[in-house]
């Protein structure tokens, strides 16, 4: 009777130690379990705050592409604004000093032509002297072939002719501007020295005018011409 109690005793001890070690068991893994689940959503959470960080900054960065189009657009139009402008000062500059050219203010150089005119042998026993002298018109005709011709500034034995210079006889001599000059005249012209040339060496033009009456006349090209400003006028 003693040894079926103590075999009892044996088996039921046997059973509750398996019991134990089941639920021992049954408890660790479920520990394992809910760590394994906090791990993951915590892996979870992390990438997707991640995930929401380069969703703004991807935002944040079409923002900043956005603003930097639009001012390097500005950008252009100010560049096209200021060149515009440029152009104008450039243009306005460049009339501004054919105006002082024109009216005789600034010191020119350059190409151009030396035309000399002198009075035509005298024949005593033809024609009136005067059908021999050099006139007045005979130089305005010249001064305004190169002047149609292109001519930036023109001298009559050195002295410069502005826009509103006057030629006139005065003997045997012609005054301009109230000075006098005495014959052979020499004028000079800035220009095209080919186009100053042609227009006046045109068939029936200029030079033919002027040598069918007795003048006679002269012409060479120069590489370069210098010409004073007016007296008085200098800027």
């Amino acid at each position: 009777m003693k040894k079926k109690k103590k075999g009892s005793h044996v088996i039921l001890s046997l059973v509750f130690l398996i019991l134990g070690f089941m639920l021992a068991f049954s408890y660790h893994l479920t520990q394992n379990e809910n760590n394994s689940t906090n791990i993951t959503t915590s892996q979870w959470e992390r990438d997707m705050g991640l995930r929401n960080q380069l969703v703004q900054l991807e935002e944040k960065n079409r923002d900043l592409q956005s603003e930097l189009f639009a001012k390097q657009q500005k950008l252009v139009e100010i560049e096209k604004k200021l060149a515009e402008e440029e152009q104008a000062y450039f243009n306005l500059a460049e009339e501004a000093e054919k105006y002082r050219i024109f009216l005789g203010k600034v010191k020119v150089k350059g190409p151009g032509v030396v035309i000399t005119l002198e009075d035509g042998q005298y024949d005593p026993y033809g024609d009136h002297i005067n059908n021999y002298l050099v006139h007045e018109h005979h130089i305005f005709m010249v001064i305004n072939e190169l002047n149609v011709a292109g001519a930036a500034a023109v001298t009559v034995n050195g002295q410069r002719l502005s826009h509103n210079s006057y030629i006139v006889c005065n003997g045997p001599v012609i005054e301009i501007d109230g000075n006098q000059h005495p014959a052979p005249f020499e004028i000079a012209a800035i220009g095209d020295p080919e186009v100053l040339t042609a227009a006046l060496n045109l068939p029936g033009g200029v030079r033919d005018i002027l040598v069918n009456e007795n003048i006679e006349f002269k012409m060479e090209k120069r590489n370069e011409i210098f010409v004073n400003p007016i007296l008085g006028l200098e800027d």
